[in-house]
């Protein structure tokens, strides 16, 4: 058996939506392109033709990825609020090294978003904040050589 894909309630909805969206809205709609492409006669050259069973075919490798991720996700909610310990789905504020503060949301693959603070469970801090106490440093392993954090504030969403 598989280890299940963990994430956060958030990341599935959101990838339940853009399911819902290809299925019910842009694949709908571009099979009515499709077939009025192919009534303009020769499909060999008809770039509209080509280019929408392409896109058509991009579209249901993307629906089958998306049914993939979902079938073998795990939701994890952040229900440990009072836990003595950050666990997945946790909000961390962060003090670095020159003193800026930083947030980061653990999460699991399929939610990485290094722009947004949202950082893999496996990822080098994701690994050093999982079961820490939400309070004191943690020593993060960079390329650069060991960098400490100050825990400032823990959250769940």
């Amino acid at each position: 058996m598989t280890t299940p894909n963990y994430i956060t309630a958030e990341g599935m909805d959101k990838l339940k939506r853009e399911y819902e969206h290809l299925y019910h809205e842009a694949r709908p709609k571009l099979i009515e392109e499709v077939a009025a492409a192919a009534a303009q006669g020769d499909r060999s050259e008809n770039a509209e033709y080509i280019y929408g069973k392409r896109k058509l075919r991009e579209i249901d490798r993307r629906l089958r990825q998306l049914d993939d991720k979902i079938s073998k996700s795990r939701v994890v909610e952040g229900e440990r609020r009072d836990s003595d310990k950050i666990v997945f789905g946790a909000r961390i504020r962060l003090r670095r090294p020159d003193g800026k503060e930083m947030q980061v949301q653990i999460v699991g693959v399929d939610e990485i978003d290094p722009l947004e603070g949202r950082i893999s469970m496996d990822s080098p801090m994701g690994k050093s904040l999982m079961g820490v106490p939400p309070r004191g440093r943690i020593e993060v392993a960079t390329p650069k050589g060991q960098v400490a954090y100050e825990i400032i504030a823990v959250d769940y969403p």
